[in-house]
């Protein structure tokens, strides 16, 4: 059985550490912030006759500093020499990593004093290079850590195929503020609404009343079919791209009907389409659909 050797890396605050951990469950031999110069020669220990590591995996991240510009220059050693090594990136948003090190009150390793903002854009600067020759990248703005570990384990233990972008169907209430983190908002307030049918205000889009009530206007079916249509002609011009995100914001008034049905059709319909070897995950969520009740 070959080695299997990882690069795992990616900006501050986007769950490398986790994902090391998780790895080392996973059993992989795990070595974190390790100098650069070493790399080869980790390598060279593992893949060494009599060695029993079969999996390794390393951390690299902005605590490198100023050797991580010779990375390029063992990378390409490595491949010149026929050493396989794949790369992992982890990426988040901006305004996620500044509220994950709000939360946490961590400094920034390269913010010197300066915001965090600052420190991040030092660090998408310096860590551009891996980024750029990644053979995978996971964007953990929106992943629960179950999600993540599931990611990691269909790459690395499972060998499945990898989704290089994740769709999330987002349902939402406008009263309550569109989504910041969409990238498609779709509103569905032309549909008639339930809330105002009698026995019908108290149910959601998740029960078969509501689902009923609203998929029997045929303007429902028309839209479903032209956003099927518009959103299967994007992913791959995304993925192509290298965009690793993409949210689709369904909105209605309060987002406890019309959106959740019309979302959870769009899932189920995007879900038909999918297969072991599509390049995109898919998940739902119902952001508002909870609120009503709350809010009385």
């Amino acid at each position: 059985m070959r080695m299997r050797f990882v690069i795992l890396t990616g900006i501050s605050g986007a769950g490398k550490s986790t994902a090391l951990k998780m790895m080392e469950d996973m059993g992989y031999y795990c070595v974190d912030n390790l100098p650069i110069p070493l790399v080869e020669h980790i390598y060279e220990m593992a893949d060494s006759a009599g060695s029993e590591l079969q999996k390794v995996a390393v951390g690299i991240d902005a605590r490198n500093g100023t050797d991580l510009g010779e990375m390029k220059a063992v990378l390409q050693k490595m491949q010149e020499q026929g050493r396989d090594c794949e790369i992992l990136f982890l990426d988040s948003d901006d305004p996620v990593l500044v509220k994950r090190y709000k939360e946490t009150r961590r400094s920034h390793p390269l913010a010197h004093g300066e915001r965090i903002g600052k420190g991040i854009t030092r660090e998408r600067q310096r860590l551009q290079y891996l980024k750029d020759h990644a053979d995978y990248i996971i964007d953990t703005s929106h992943l629960l850590t179950r999600e993540l570990k599931i990611e990691l384990e269909n790459i690395f233990v499972n060998r499945q195929h990898y989704s290089s972008l994740f769709v999330t169907v987002l349902s939402f209430g406008f009263k309550y503020g569109i989504p910041v983190d969409s990238d498609l908002v779709f509103d569905v307030r032309f549909l008639p609404n339930p809330y105002y049918v009698e026995g019908l205000r108290a149910k959601s889009g998740n029960d078969k009343e509501i689902q009923d009530y609203v998929l029997q206007f045929p303007e429902a079916h028309v839209f479903l079919d032209k956003l099927v249509d518009m959103v299967q002609f994007l992913i791959p011009n995304y993925i192509a791209e290298g965009k690793s995100q993409l949210v689709i914001g369904i909105g209605c008034t309060g987002g406890k009907h019309r959106s959740v049905t019309l979302a959870n059709e769009l899932y189920r319909r995007l879900s038909l389409s999918t297969s072991e070897d599509s390049n995109y995950g898919l998940k739902i969520e119902h952001r508002d659909i909870e609120k009503d009740a709350l809010h009385k």
